[in-house]
């Protein structure tokens, strides 16, 4: 476990590299001025001298290369420089969103994990009952279906007609704290949005999963011992049929990160979605680069993830020929 998490991180040291160059270098490229963004207003009615002074304060009329090893070298020392546009350490504006993100994402990929494993079991039961159809019909309709579509039809439905759960935001209006209950409401929709955007994926394998694992002699000669069907479905099957389930783990990481920015946006949630939309529209090229090395990093650890727990649980696998 541990050499092929050392083979990850080695591999991940130019992954990372090409990335960030690859932000600067399209940040670089980008029709927004970030002298204006930094400016706002104020740049309508400046002139070009001091234009020219401010683009050099912020040090965006150098070479993007330059810019990039100069931040490559502070980032290497913790410093991943200041955030033109949000006026603040970009390790501040991290830290201060991260930790609401990471609820939001892990809440629901937890619930989309949790319910798409029942209903997924439910329809690999019988295949070609009405539950199986319904089923089925409802993760292809779910998959098809834009997240942000969803956020808004959950917006209109349980904050503007039934008026049960809040429409955004992580507290009440004019609430001077932060409590877990408020926290608690404000977060269902979007994490519920989230999880339904991740949840047909999720049934889709374990129904194929379980229901190949049904077909499997193993299984067959479980039920020819007398055990009953519960000890089957839940000992035998699901056990080997939910191991093709852990490879989602990494691959959903990205397809999370997008939903997470988007649901984010819509619900007003103090996430990095607000951080990362200001950076790009500004080209705030410290803070861009550090938000997207955190989303590689993720992906990259979700990969990792993924493989340490089919190796741990698949018996046929070796951690130490991956």
């Amino acid at each position: 476990m541990a050499r092929l998490a050392g083979r990850r991180a080695l591999f991940a040291v130019p992954v990372l590299l090409v990335v960030t160059f690859g932000v600067f270098a399209i940040a670089a490229a980008s029709p927004f001025d970030p002298v204006k963004a930094y400016a706002g207003t104020a740049a309508l009615g400046a002139d070009q001298e001091t234009l020219d002074r401010l683009r050099e304060n912020l040090g965006v009329d150098r070479p993007f290369a330059a810019r990039w090893w100069d931040w490559l070298t502070s980032a290497l020392t913790g410093d991943l420089g200041h955030s033109s546009v949000l006026r603040q350490p970009v390790t501040q504006v991290i830290g201060e969103r991260l930790v609401w993100s990471a609820l939001l994402c892990a809440v629901a990929f937890a619930v989309a994990v949790l319910v798409g494993t029942v209903l997924g079991v439910l329809a690999a039961r019988r295949p070609g009952s009405a539950v199986d159809r319904a089923v089925t019909s409802l993760a292809y309709t779910l998959e098809a279906a834009p997240v942000f579509w969803i956020a808004l039809l959950a917006i209109w439905l349980f904050a503007l007609q039934w008026d049960v759960l809040p429409a955004g935001g992580l507290t009440d209006t004019g609430s001077e704290r932060v409590t877990f209950g408020q926290v608690t409401s404000h977060l269902v929709l979007p994490a519920g949005v989230l999880a339904i955007s991740q949840l047909p994926w999720f049934t889709l394998y374990v129904r194929q999963g379980v229901g190949d694992a049904l077909a499997e002699d193993p299984v067959r000669g479980a039920r020819a011992r007398g055990l009953s069907e519960r000890t089957v479905l839940l000992g035998h099957a699901l056990r080997s049929g939910l191991l093709p389930v852990l490879t989602l783990i990494g691959s959903r990481v990205p397809e999370l990160i997008t939903g997470a920015l988007l649901v984010e946006s819509v619900f007003s949630w103090p996430g990095i979605a607000a951080a990362t939309v200001e950076a790009a529209t500004a080209v705030d090229f410290p803070l861009l680069a550090g938000l997207t090395a955190l989303a590689t990093a993720a992906v990259l650890a979700g990969n990792l993830l993924a493989d340490l727990l089919y190796g741990l649980f698949d018996p046929r696998v070796k951690l130490s020929d991956m």
